[in-house]
């Protein structure tokens, strides 16, 4: 078996299997992406394990390892076999003990070629801590809700740009509807791992497109050194009429449950006050939708301007794209890119 350390051992996932060792509870509490799980111990097993180790001590914990293993090990090398066309595979354990180094002997003896995490998924995660923004630029796309900022991410990144999609990795849009017709979101430790993922698919000197977004979208948090990395790098604010807005809103979000929506308008109804919330939600129950966006955008439109005040350090660069049709706006986003590194590249002359 080989040891590797978490710096080969991604480079290495790019062309090998990886199988995670540790329980179904543990992995999916977060994982590394692009893992599969070929736990040693299933949950129940793992408390037995852990309970007997402290009431009676390491031998009788791993004889009693030794009978549940026992039973499914040929299970577990013909699970490996169809995951590892080639022969090899990479595997982790918590800490790069003993559960990865007893799948290694298992797999190893059955002909296959194992490597391990050195320090297994905790050295992963300390990894992942200590470079998320190391040697990286961003650039922020700012506007207010209804811009069309995810569309303009959409475009950007069909023309080659470098893009990262917090909203789809956060599995929300962000707002008090970003959930509805969405799936589950992960959690917040395999939301960080899947962002260190995105962010190890450009070079250093990549200028990389992230959507304006608090620090919280949904029940997911950005680490804070990423967050504090986005509020201090440029921003382009997109100008759209407000016809425009609306339209992208309707497109988004009109198809949607009309309850889940009255749902979501509920959780704002103290901030929107009591008559405008009436007035939205019998705008969604008579399926005036137009109606309900007109009344919702003011709300908006003031939370977003609160949030400039938060960050008045941030440097922002206005873009008034009226005039110009919704295909048009990536276009002129990187015209406007284009200016912005020139001109901050001439200040630092």
């Amino acid at each position: 078996m080989n040891q590797l350390d978490p710096e080969s051992f991604l480079h290495a996932s790019l062309t090998m299997p990886v199988a995670d060792v540790r329980s179904p509870a543990e992995f999916e509490a977060g994982h590394i992406p692009g893992a599969f799980n070929l736990p040693l111990f299933d949950n129940e097993e793992r408390a037995r394990v852990g309970t007997l180790y402290k009431q009676a001590g390491r031998m009788a914990a791993l004889e009693l390892g030794f009978d549940l293993v026992g039973p499914k090990m040929s299970e577990m090398v013909r699970t490996a076999r169809r995951m590892t066309p080639k022969g090899e595979i990479l595997l982790y354990c918590w800490r790069g003990g003993m559960r990865s180094a007893s799948m290694a002997w298992l797999l190893e003896t059955a002909g296959i070629r194992t490597n391990l995490l050195t320090g297994g998924y905790k050295a992963y995660r300390s990894h992942i801590r200590e470079n998320l923004v190391t040697r990286r630029k961003f650039i922020i796309l700012g506007g207010m809700t209804g811009s069309g900022k995810t569309l303009c991410l959409k475009g950007l990144k069909e023309i080659g740009e470098p893009v990262i999609d917090l909203e789809a990795l956060a599995v929300h849009r962000g707002s008090v509807f970003g959930a509805i017709g969405l799936g589950p979101q992960p959690t917040n430790e395999q939301f960080e791992n899947e962002l260190f993922k995105e962010l190890q698919c450009f070079q250093p000197e990549e200028m990389i497109w992230l959507e304006d977004e608090s620090r919280q979208i949904g029940r997911v948090y950005m680490p804070e050194i990423f967050y504090q990395a986005m509020i201090s790098s440029p921003l382009i604010q997109i100008v759209v009429p407000e016809s425009v807005r609306t339209q992208v809103i309707l497109d988004e979000y009109a198809g949607l449950e009309p309850t889940s929506l009255i749902r979501a308008v509920e959780k704002i109804s103290r901030r929107l006050g009591g008559l405008t919330t009436q007035m939205v939600i019998a705008s969604i129950d008579e399926g005036r939708f137009r109606d309900a966006v007109e009344l919702l955008l003011p709300y908006y439109d003031k939370t977003y301007g609160h949030s400039f005040k938060s960050r008045p350090e941030q440097p922002v660069y206005v873009l008034d794209l009226t005039g110009i049709s919704v295909s048009g706006y990536p276009d002129a986003i990187i015209k406007k890119k284009s200016s912005l590194v020139q001109y901050r590249g001439n200040q630092g002359r």
